[in-house]
């Protein structure tokens, strides 16, 4: 079944499947114009198993596409079996720069090796509320500046191994005391704690020239008291654009969490995050919910959001696809 979507619109959108290989409805969004897959534990195995689920993703798609996935440490990581047992991002602060650095190579080669372009890490959350249910050890300290510092050099050590870093999540979700797979978790800060502690390690970011960067399900009340900041102009474009001085792509976390997915139907999460200033949408797990956001993603969308991300992609394709 053909999608109502215009090809350059469908690369808008990053998509996730179950099996180790491409399934007729991915091979669908594929001739539709989607580009960029996620891969999960479902998908992947050891090395050999890895290499050929890309091979078959490549194959299908006919075309250079980016090929991404969450390979942080410790407990977060989807490629486990024949793969290096990188630590949680906090035992690599307690080891240093030096050992933080040689993680991130390491984590870039094997990914490279086995057909993955794109790595959604590192966290660069400021670990600052131990009741966090969802960061904890993914962050690397409950210092903002060692935070700014190890990010960045995993960023560079990483990039410069040809895998795109992610630096997430964006504007900050170290001091929520939900998890925003459950429910919109909010944060009351005012903005000099955030411009001092949560967008410290961002800033880092931006310097460090990391390629994306993943916005937050998580409502910032000093900075937009209505919407989250997937769905914020005011989050992605007065602060991240505009106070940041982003110019990278911008990736929406997951949109089938129940911060977003829960609250409004996933189309018109996907419509609003398009106009708030999201480049590429996260939609992984649902394929009644993919089919959704690809037929309707073309209504309601403001052209010129559409274009300018449009653009985005296409520049991180150039660097990043193969």
């Amino acid at each position: 079944m053909a999608f109502d979507i215009p090809n350059d619109l469908a690369s808008l959108v990053c998509l996730g499947f179950e099996g180790d290989e491409p399934t007729d409805f991915i091979e669908e969004a594929f001739a539709a114009g989607v580009s960029t897959i996620i891969l999960f534990a479902r998908n992947v195995g050891d090395p050999a198993a890895t290499s050929e689920t890309c091979r078959r993703l490549r194959e299908a798609a006919g075309r250079p596409i980016v090929i991404s996935i969450d390979q942080e440490g410790g407990a977060s990581r989807r490629l486990i079996d024949g793969f290096t047992p990188v630590p949680s991002m906090r035992e690599l602060a307690g080891l240093g720069s030096e050992a933080v650095a040689e993680a991130a190579m390491a984590t870039a080669r094997e990914l490279r090796a086995v057909g993955v372009d794109f790595n959604f890490a590192p966290v660069v959350d400021v670990d600052s509320n131990p009741d966090n249910p969802v960061i904890g050890e993914r962050s690397f300290s409950n210092d903002a500046d060692l935070v700014a510092e190890l990010g960045a050099i995993w960023i560079r050590t990483m990039q410069a191994a040809s895998v795109a870093a992610c630096a997430k999540h964006f504007p900050g979700h170290g001091d929520t005391s939900e998890d925003s797979h459950l429910e919109l978790p909010k944060l009351p800060h005012d903005l000099e704690r955030l411009r001092r502690v949560e967008l410290r390690p961002f800033v880092s970011a931006v310097e460090a020239g990391v390629a994306s960067i993943m916005s937050a399900h998580v409502l910032f009340e000093a900075i937009d008291s209505e919407r989250p900041a997937t769905l914020s102009p005011t989050v992605l474009q007065d602060v991240l654009r505009g106070e940041l001085g982003f110019e990278g792509l911008i990736v929406s976390d997951d949109l089938e969490m129940d911060a977003i997915a829960g609250r409004m139907p996933i189309e018109s999460a996907a419509v609003e995050a398009i106009n708030a200033g999201v480049d590429l949408l996260l939609c992984c797990h649902r394929e009644d919910r993919q089919r959704k956001v690809l037929n309707t993603l073309s209504r309601g969308v403001d052209p010129r959001m559409a274009e300018r991300a449009i653009d985005r992609m296409a520049a991180f394709q150039a660097t990043w696809a193969r």
